[in-house]
């Protein structure tokens, strides 16, 4: 695995539990301003049994990127975590956004 990968996963695994952040956030807190694509480009690849919280991670706006039956799947995962999802799939950033 390569350091890019290695170091967005760390910062991902930091996310709690009822709080979601940015592709862009996660590519600055993780050394990589400006990385926000290759971050979830990096997530796309994930296996489906992956143990780390991808799902915490949205756009800018706190909207999933996600078409479909990942977008199904990622908005079913945050609510079991508590975070409440719009019928579009958007998350109130002022209220779930993470501030490490």
């Amino acid at each position: 695995m390569d350091q890019f990968s290695v170091q967005i996963f760390a910062v991902i695994h930091q996310i709690p539990q009822g709080k979601v952040t940015s592709y862009g956030a996660i590519a600055k807190l993780a050394g990589y301003p400006g990385y926000a694509r290759q971050v979830g480009k990096v997530l796309s690849n994930l296996p489906k049994d992956t143990r780390l919280p991808w799902y915490r991670v949205m756009n800018s706006q706190g909207q999933i990127s996600l078409k479909g039956d990942s977008l199904q799947r990622q908005k079913v995962k945050l609510m079991e975590d508590g975070i409440e999802v719009s019928a579009s799939g958007k998350v109130k950033l002022s209220v779930y956004q993470w501030q490490p």
